[in-house]
């Protein structure tokens, strides 16, 4: 199915190769120092890609969301089980512009693929993408449609300022998706959304939607600023807020909605800087809620109130 891989593209010596039992043209990575596994442990085992780094993807779902999303592909890895997912991956190459070079399909066996997975229970297939390269302007007027054309719609920003558990972080960007925002900011000292456990719960929403990591919050809010964005503070404190649906809290226009983190909230400079304070009416036998149950409520009253326009 897919060129051989030799072992020089791969920097690996011949004996991490052999030969398939059927007699495929692909080549078998057999040693666990080959580079290429090296790559996809640190990805899929780590907690985010540095800049220049590659974002490791686990399981069909998701890699197929990726390759439609047009992201380049730098690497597939595949086990015997996940063959059968192949098929479909390429499918669905086929249609993306960036496709996947034939020469970075490499095969290896279930016990090495299992040694580098970041799941307890691998799918077979594994890939590695290069970052996409998103700016301030896509946050705040989102990712272009198929054809091209830029959406038109206010600005609405999910802005994660000290989140600390990817599961919450991939939980806000998968609700911005849904929820009409345009992009999503994880500032310095966010768990990072390229993540593998972020990235999961995220269901692929942060390969698609235009996203910045580790902005410095002084520098984002004189950003948004200056772009004539309403900077919105998300607090845990009911009492000293204005509940969201109040005409203080007005979502249809460009709004960035900053949420901090589990246990200390907002940095007082967001706080300070915000041209309103929001909080989410509960019960008070109830200290707070979980950032990404929060910051999925403010969004959803964001689309709400915009569509009601």
């Amino acid at each position: 199915m897919a060129e051989r891989v030799d072992a020089g593209e791969r920097g690996s010596s011949p004996g991490d190769l052999r030969r398939p039992a059927d007699g495929s043209p692909a080549d078998i990575v057999t040693s666990r120092d080959n580079k290429w596994l090296k790559k996809f442990r640190a990805a899929l085992r780590g907690t985010g890609p540095a800049a220049g780094e590659p974002i490791g993807v686990e399981g069909p779902k998701l890699i197929e969301d990726a390759v439609r999303s047009g992201l380049e592909t730098e690497a597939l890895l595949v086990s015997d089980s996940g063959e059968r997912e192949l098929e479909r991956i390429l499918r669905a190459a086929k249609e993306s512009e960036a496709g996947i070079p034939r020469s970075r399909i490499l095969r290896t066996t279930e016990k090495l693929f299992a040694g580098v997975a970041g799941t307890e229970t691998p799918q077979g297939v594994a890939a590695l993408f290069r970052q996409p390269a998103w700016g301030f302007e896509d946050v705040l007027r989102g990712a272009p449609m198929p054809d091209g054309a830029l959406r038109g719609e206010p600005a609405l920003v999910a802005v994660m300022a000290g989140v600390q558990d990817p599961g919450n972080a991939g939980t806000i960007v998968r609700s911005a998706e849904a929820f009409g925002a345009t992009g999503v900011v994880a500032a310095r000292g966010t768990a990072d959304p390229w993540s593998p456990k972020a990235l999961r719960a995220s269901a692929g929403s942060a390969l698609r939607l235009p996203l910045l990591r580790g902005v410095a919050i002084p520098v984002l809010l004189a950003q948004l600023k200056m772009a004539r964005v309403k900077i919105y503070a998300a607090s845990a404190k009911p009492g000293d807020a204005a509940p969201i649906g109040q005409t203080s809290a007005d979502l249809r226009e460009p709004a960035a909605i900053f949420i901090g983190s589990e246990g200390a909230g907002l940095p007082p400079e967001v706080l300070h800087a915000a041209d309103a304070v929001i909080s989410i009416p509960i019960s008070p036998a109830v200290e707070s809620l979980n950032a990404g149950v929060a910051a999925s409520l403010v969004l959803y009253e964001a689309s709400r109130q915009r569509r009601k326009e």
